[in-house]
């Protein structure tokens, strides 16, 4: 690596998105320094394997100084952080970290997929297609994917970067949303439902930043959207100068035996590995947007029969002749009640137990529970999961096993607060023709899900 190549220092860089970012601008030719207060797996290991983790764990100000070309801060990091301190007395150029991807890509076609859900699966689609078929690409997606060494790749040949853009702030010192400062040419929507409340306490103001989202999409740039969510339908359905509008909804499909295929308008059947109502539109919506950069509708079904899906989405953990183990990232209502409702079509002759962590501010505030009601019916066995010690840590008032079944409206809720009590609960039912649907943005309090998927399914 070159003494002139420019040096970034990360200020957390133990972050999900940050490390992946500081290991692309690394394999870029980079210096890349870093610190954090906390670097937990698999970020840890990442970083070490490429001499990246730093040395000591805290912040450290005499990193920071005027040979730096950047520093890029990220959302774990206070206002008062003595590292941003320093940078702000140099009068340094302080980037959050969807700021300088957009630095990075402002060359190229920048594809940015929001929602409030499915925008990780459908970036994941569109990654993997592009892949498939050998195209150049950049990309930085939420999770991560078969086939795909890290979450962000910034490369200086690609004439195209796809981003999964979240609505959540960009930094500590920056307040906008973060997939307003990507500047898309292409941008999809592909569903809104309330989340956020930490920093979006009402519901008009969280649906305002998808506004601001869509009201972003320039002269001769392409707006998709779902046209089955009525709230994006009426953002996205506005008239806006020179934009270009697509609309798509749930691909036609067909389950036999536990497998969907997709019915192509030639009469084909394509069978796919993911499925679910939710799944089809994603699919849909990422078919869309590769039709805007040049891939055929019969490139795009010969390469989607190989999607697996993204890590902890809809994502096997174990299973045998009788009994499938998921493990889902799903932890909003909406998301809560569409793969409830697809993993019990997927396989309608088995009962489906199925498990909820709350775990976000959002699912863990007494008034956002409200929105939970009527949302869990669809399982034969649901039952909710929550530690009290992670509102303590969120510094959120208590709630009560009571406040969670009225919050569901379902009497026969099951409620845990104790993870063990939860698993020696799952493995003493009978499995036989039943399905276990685990979900949760945590761990279930550290549950060893690999371990709980053997004493289930033998």
């Amino acid at each position: 690596m070159s003494q002139d190549s420019p040096r970034v220092q990360f200020i957390a860089i133990g972050g999900s998105a940050m490390h992946n970012l500081a290991i692309a601008l690394y394999q870029k030719g980079y210096q890349v320094t870093g610190s954090d207060d906390e670097i937990a797996e698999p970020s840890k290991s990442r970083l070490a394997q490429r001499g990246l983790l730093p040395e000591a764990i805290g912040w450290f100000p005499e990193k920071i100084h005027s040979g730096l070309a950047a520093v890029i801060l990220g959302m774990h990091a206070r206002t008062d952080n003595p590292e941003l301190k320093r940078a702000q007395e140099l009068g340094l150029r302080i980037y959050s970290y969807p700021e300088y991807i957009y630095e990075q890509c402002k060359d190229k076609q920048r594809i940015v997929i929001a929602g409030s859900h499915g925008k990780t699966t459908i970036t994941s689609m569109i990654l993997h297609v592009l892949q498939y078929h050998n195209r150049k690409f950049d990309y930085m997606v939420g999770a991560q994917l078969e086939g795909f060494e890290t979450m962000v790749k910034l490369t200086e040949e690609a004439p195209v970067v796809i981003i999964e853009g979240d609505e959540y702030l960009a930094s500590p010192i920056d307040r906008r949303p973060k997939f307003l400062l990507y500047k898309h040419h292409i941008g999809l929507v592909s569903g809104i439902a309330w989340d956020h409340i930490n920093v979006f306490p009402t519901f008009d103001e969280y649906v305002r930043q998808f506004d601001l989202f869509a009201d972003s999409t320039p002269k001769g740039g392409t707006l998709i959207f779902d046209e089955t969510d009525d709230l994006v339908t009426v953002i996205c359905r506005k008239e806006r100068e020179d934009v270009t509008r697509v609309e798509y909804s749930t691909h036609k499909h067909t389950v036999k035996d536990g497998q969907t295929s997709l019915l192509t308008e030639s009469g084909e059947e394509v069978p796919v590995q993911v499925f679910g109502d939710h799944n089809m539109r994603n699919l849909n919506g990422a078919k869309a947007v590769l039709s805007r950069i040049g891939v055929s509708d019969r490139r795009f079904y010969e390469a989607i029969q190989t999607f697996k899906g993204a890590a902890r989405r809809l994502e096997v953990v174990a299973k045998n002749e009788y009994t499938t183990i998921f493990r889902d990232f799903a932890h909003a209502p909406s998301k809560l009640e569409a793969t409830s409702r697809a993993v019990k079509k997927q396989f309608a002759n088995r009962q489906l137990i199925a498990c909820l962590e709350l775990h976000t501010f959002s699912s863990l505030n007494r008034e956002f529970l409200k929105q939970y009601k009527g949302t869990f019916d669809e399982p034969h066995t649901a039952i909710v999961y929550f530690n009290p010690q992670t509102l303590a840590h969120k510094k959120l008032e208590p709630i009560s096993e009571a406040d969670v079944k009225a919050a569901f409206g379902r009497s026969d809720l099951l409620v845990f607060t104790d993870s063990e009590a939860l698993r020696e609960y799952l493995i003493g039912q009978t499995w036989h023709n039943k399905n276990l649907l685990m979900m949760s943005s945590g761990t279930f309090s550290g549950l060893d899900m690999k371990r709980l998927g053997g004493q289930i399914t033998g």
